[in-house]
């Protein structure tokens, strides 16, 4: 499972290989488990739901092999819709975001050289495909991993940005307007065809965080965390996290159940940054420039709702984290469900 978005603290969608989602409203106690008609080999690699009952999955596979497809259900999952599918040669999707109830958008591999972008403006319900001249330029071998749901990120009201790998440095997208009109920055992040940015994450208009790694060398001692100050326009190595590795995903924590709507600056007392991957998972209270283990189960993806989170593994694992202190000598981090 690679896939999990929680709406608020009780209420969780995630979405696994074989078309499977999985829902619960109370807190992981009971989990719904529905698999969606005609999708037994799609693989949902990310999933995002706007209350209970209405949510939009994503499944990642070579669209030539009809694996490219969008599903939105209505009823908790007890029926899906198939919204969105193409068998375009190369197209292979990474990840959803929503800014809104209409507005979102979908992020997929170059296609003829430039990024595939899908956008949506009736809450999922029918996807338009970007045109291409608007679509963002790769570089040779350029591409994206659809590891987490996390290398497509939307901030604010507008903001949207886009973590690569596959060629020789990793490099962030970023657009203003929706995902109209593309920029791009450099990083100091290397990168290669199984490296680079893997997942994204803001806390303020102007400082964000990426993470990364390479998914053929999940234990490897090397940098792999970056921070902007200047709303993702340039971006900077401050070290690794513990325990090292690759990280997938990278999710906010904060004290009370409120979600940060891209605003305001949270208080450094508020927050933590929790990082996830294949060798396990580490938290930072200093914006990124320190962390420490959290632990060693594997989890491709975290999602937070205030101060509970969840997260998502390999061989139907199931994590549940809440109870955090960023008091210094009292810092305590439980998982509560497993």
């Amino acid at each position: 499972m690679r896939a999990v978005h929680a709406v608020s603290p009780t209420t969780c969608w995630i979405g696994g290989s074989g078309g499977t989602v999985l829902k619960t409203v109370n807190g992981g106690k009971k989990w719904l488990t529905a698999k969606v008609s005609g999708a037994d080999s799609l693989d949902f690699r990310d999933i995002h739901a706007f209350n209970k009952d209405v949510a939009v999955a994503m499944s990642a596979g070579e669209a030539q092999h009809d694996k490219a497809k969008i599903y939105r259900t209505e009823d908790g999952g007890l029926t899906w819709s198939l919204v969105y599918q193409t068998t375009q040669n190369g197209v292979f999707l990474d990840g959803i975001d929503f800014w809104n109830k209409n507005k979102g958008i979908c992020l997929g591999d170059p296609i003829d050289g430039r990024l595939f972008i899908l956008t949506t403006e009736d809450g999922g319900k029918s996807w338009q495909e970007l045109p291409v001249e608007n679509r963002p330029v790769a570089e040779p071998g350029e591409a994206c991993f659809a590891a987490s749901g996390t290398s497509i990120l939307v901030a604010g009201k507008e903001k949207v940005f886009i973590g690569t790998g596959g060629g020789k440095m990793a490099r962030v997208f970023r657009s203003d307007d929706y995902g109209r009109s593309w920029e791009v920055s450099a990083t100091p992040l290397p990168a290669g065809p199984t490296s680079g940015i893997f997942g994204l994450r803001f806390w303020s208009k102007s400082s964000g965080i990426a993470v990364g790694g390479d998914y053929k060398k999940t234990t490897d001692s090397t940098q792999n965390v970056l921070i902007t100050r200047d709303g993702g326009i340039t971006w900077k190595l401050t070290g690794m996290t513990k325990p090292t590795g690759l990280k997938e995903s990278v999710a906010l924590y904060h004290k009370t159940d409120a979600v940060w709507t891209g605003e305001s600056e949270l208080r450094s007392d508020d927050y933590a940054l929790i990082a996830s991957g294949p060798s396990g998972s580490s938290f930072s209270a200093d914006w990124g420039k320190t962390w420490q283990e959290l632990g060693r189960e594997g989890f491709h993806a975290m999602s937070f709702a205030g101060n509970v989170g969840y997260a998502v593994g390999a061989n139907g694992l199931i994590g549940k984290i809440e109870k955090f202190s960023t008091k210094k000598k009292k810092r305590k981090l439980v998982f509560v469900d497993q």
